[in-house]
Parts: C-alpha cells; structure tokens; sequence
C-alpha cells in the first residue's frame, strides 16, 4: 500500500490555530457576558422578592383578615411569584408555593431571612417579612424564580456568533486549499464505500486503500478496522446462530422424549388409581380412600404441568398450529363449566352458564383449552360467591366473559399475571398453581386474532373478557403458526 506524503503544517495549522483562537474567544466573551447577565438577574430577582414581601406585609397589616388570601392569590398571579404565610412556629396558614418543605425547612428559611434556594420551579430568591402590629407572630414568605437563561441571553449570542464568524471568516480563505485536497480523498472514500455496499456476496466488505496520513487516512484506517471487525463479528454471528438452532432443534426432541417418558408412568399411575377407587379389588378404608385421591390429584396437576411447559414450548418455538373453523363457542363453554362443577361445587361455590349460541372462527381445542384455563383460574382462586361464565355474540367478534367473587387483582397486577411462570399475590400466599395458565391462553387467543381482556379490583372479584373474530382476520391464514414458525408440524404424540 503506497502512502503519500503531504505537508500539513501551513494548510492545516495555520487555520486551526485561527480558528481555535476566535473560538476561545468568542467563548470567553460569552462567558464573561452570560456571567453578568446572570449577576443582575440575581439582583433583579432579590430586590423583587424583597419590595414584594415588604409590601404584602404592610398590606395585609391594613386588610381584614377574611380578604388575606384573595390579597396573596392576586399578588401571587399579579408577580407570578410563590408566597406563603405561616407562623413562627412553622403552621402554615397559606401557601400558594409548589411545597417547601416541612417545619424545619421553614424555620430555617425564617432564620435566615433572605437567601436562595430551590423549589419545584427551579431556582429561586426568598425573602421573609414580619407582618405588623398585631400580627407581629406571623410571617410572610416569597419566592421569585431566577431565570435559567439570563434576559437578553439571545442578543449577547448573536452579537458573540457575529463576532467569532468574521474572526473565523478570515482562516477559510486558507482552508480552502487544503479543504480541495480533503474533498479528492473523501470523495475516493466514498466511491469505494458504494462499490462495497454493492458487493451483496461480499456483506462483510473489503478495506480500503489508505492514499494518505493525514485525518483522511486516519479515518480510512479507522474504518477499515470497523470493517475487519464486523467481519469477525459476522462469523460469531453465524456460528453463534449454527448453535442456537441446534439447541432448539436438541430442545424440541427433549421436550418430546420428555413428555413420553413421563407420561407413560404418570397415565398408569392415574389408571390404576382408578382402579382401586373403583373398589373392584375389595372395599377400601377411610384412609386409603383419602390417600388414593390425593394421589390421583397429584397426578392430575403434575400431568396439567406437563402440558402447559409443552404448549408453552411449542408457542415459543412456532410448532403450535391452529386449525380455526367456524365452530359454536356456547356448548365448548358448557363443556368447560360441567367439568368445572365438580370442584365448584366441592367448594361450596356457584358456577353458572348463560349467554346464546355464538360462533367464531377459531380452533375449536384451542377455544376449549382457552375456557378451562380462565374459568379453571376464577374457580381456583374464589372461596365464596360464584361464577359466572356468559357468551354473547356480536357483528365481528364473540364475547366470553368470566366474572368471579374471588379476592381480586390489583391494578399493578394486571399485566403481569399474563407473563409466564408470574403469579398474583394471593397465589403465591396460596402456593397454588403454575402461573402458566393466562399467559398461554392470551398467547391463544393472540393467535386466533383476538384479545383478551381484565377488569378487577382487590376485594371485588375479577372479569376476564375473551374476544374472538367470526371471521378469519386479514393476517390470520387458516393454519396460523407463530411468526417464527418455518418447520412442519410435529408428529402426533405417542400415547
């Protein structure tokens, strides 16, 4: 690579130093400027505060004291000042400030009389006056803000900027030659810049001649490294994705080979539970009766655990597909509620259906795995009252509203109990649940092109709304699978 040597002591240094120059210059003017400008608002702002208070207080000394707030409310909007009138002992009797502070704030602004500080407004002058006889024990507190930016701040800026640009003037006459120079090499730097975006088999790009050592070249070495560096970067990249694909590909068939290994035990653990609660081996004492069923609802949970981490992987890994048909939410809701009765009932609870046949365009397993995690939750969490499940039916979408007079959910809450593995309060008291159920029902019903819904307050119940379209949406195809989606469907599971 052949470097050219170039002399950048007269074309480069000469209007630097100029322009540093005036530039320091001009900073110093301003500086000095803004200094002053700053000093005399101070004072404007502490002889405002002062005349101020001194006038209020003789004025409220003359004025019955029913008209004292209406004379502090008008000099307050008249001066745009803040001003409070308290005690010797701190009791404010009224303040008309954005908050000073409590008792010992205030005496201490009282001991020292005048002085700055800062309030909401930002900074300002104080200045406390003692009213007159007889109101000698009280004392009137002002505040005047000090501008941030001084008055005329403006017109010192353009008369400095006026003056530094006719000193600047005078070292573009000598940058321009150097400036032609520069333009040659950056104009190189770009023309090769745009053939490399062109390259599209060649992302990565190729370095550039260095035709220079001055900031030119400087900047051209500079890039190159960028360039060097993205490359490997681009390298990290791809083997990095090579392993994550090949993680969740190894995910997948763990899950999978996971799900039959543990099923298989969990299925006859269940039926043989069954079994001997049936009695069909000879009756079964008290004891028993009660350890087989808490046996088999071990099983259950462990087994309703099982297929949510699975559905959950499948929603996050795009295998879970939909087959949305137009289908009657009504009976799938009645289905949900019969079973459902059981445990509200066992609980002392009412569970009750009402709404008209309604249909939508959805996955009719999909809607029914929906309704049982929802009302499953409503059920779970309320200890006395009802609940109550209703299906309407509207032009474009229908409704499924579950309402409870369970313990509620604060409002902070809301969001949160749809995130995975994210329990509400009163669930983690209760230690019961996954926190999986909502948020793979909202990512169903996201799928189906619907949304749902919460209103709830603590102590008064929840209302869960489910809202699905009667017709496919627009970006809903009649298979829809997560956006990431890019594989086939997985294989029936095995029994």
């Amino acid at each position: 690579m052949r470097l050219r040597c170039r002399w950048p002591s007269f074309f480069v240094l000469a209007p630097t130093l100029v322009v540093v120059v005036c530039v320091l210059l001009g900073i110093g003017i301003g500086t000095l400027g803004l200094r002053e400008l700053r000093h005399q608002g101070d004072a404007a702002a502490y002889r405002n505060g002062e005349l101020l208070a001194k006038m209020l207080a003789a004025r409220l000394g003359a004025t019955p004291r029913d008209e004292w707030q209406a004379t502090l409310e008008l000099a307050t909007l008249r001066s745009g000042a803040e001003i409070l009138l308290a005690t010797e002992e701190g009791e404010v009797l009224f303040d008309l400030t954005r908050g000073v502070g409590g008792v010992p704030e205030l005496q201490r602004l009282f001991s020292l009389g005048i002085g700055e500080t800062t309030t909401k407004l930002g900074r300002a002058r104080f200045h406390t006056q003692r009213l007159p006889r007889p109101f000698q024990r009280l004392w009137l507190l002002t505040f005047v803000g000090v501008p941030e930016t001084p008055f005329a701040t403006s017109s010192l800026i353009r008369s400095v900027s006026t003056l530094t640009a006719l000193l600047i003037g005078a070292a573009g006459l000598v940058a321009f030659a150097l400036a032609r120079d520069v333009h040659s090499d950056v104009r190189f730097v770009m023309t090769r810049i745009a053939q490399m975006a062109r390259a599209k088999n060649q992302p990565s790009g190729q370095v550039i001649p260095v035709r220079s050592i001055d900031q030119v070249g400087l900047l051209t070495s500079a890039f190159n490294v960028l360039v060097e560096r993205f490359a490997a970067a681009e390298r990290a990249y791809r083997q990095d994705l090579a392993g994550a694909l090949a993680y969740d590909r190894d995910r997948s068939a763990f899950l999978a080979a996971l799900s039959h290994e543990l099923r298989t035990p969990l299925n006859a653990i269940l039926g043989f539970t069954e079994v001997l609660l049936s009695e069909v081996d000879g009756p079964l004492g008290d004891e028993a009766r009660d350890g087989l069923n808490v046996l088999r609802r071990s099983g259950e949970h462990l087994s309703a655990l099982i297929g949510d981490i699975l559905d959950l992987s499948a929603l996050e890994s795009g295998e879970l597909r939909l087959s949305s048909r137009s289908v009657d939410v009504l009976p799938i809701a009645g289905e949900v509620v019969r079973e459902a009765r059981l445990i509200a009932e066992a609980k002392g609870l009412g569970l009750q259906l009402a709404g008209v046949p309604a249909v939508a365009f959805a996955d009719e397993r999909r809607v029914r795995q929906i309704l049982g995690n929802v009302v499953g939750n409503a059920v779970k969490y309320t200890e006395v009252g009802q609940v109550v499940v209703r299906v309407t039916s509207g032009p474009d979408a229908v409704t499924v509203t579950v309402s409870d007079t369970g313990p509620g959910i604060a409002a902070e809450e809301h969001e949160s109990i749809f995130q995975e593995y994210w329990q509400s309060r009163e669930a983690q008291r209760r230690r019961v649940g996954t926190g999986l159920g909502l948020a793979i029902a909202r990512r169903l019903v996201e799928m189906h092109g619907g949304r749902i819904e919460l209103e709830s307050e603590l102590g008064k119940g929840s209302i869960f709304r489910i809202v699905l379209p009667t017709e496919a949406p627009p970006d809903v195809r009649r298979d829809r699978s997560h956006p990431r989606n890019s594989r086939p469907p997985p294989p029936p599971e095995p029994a």
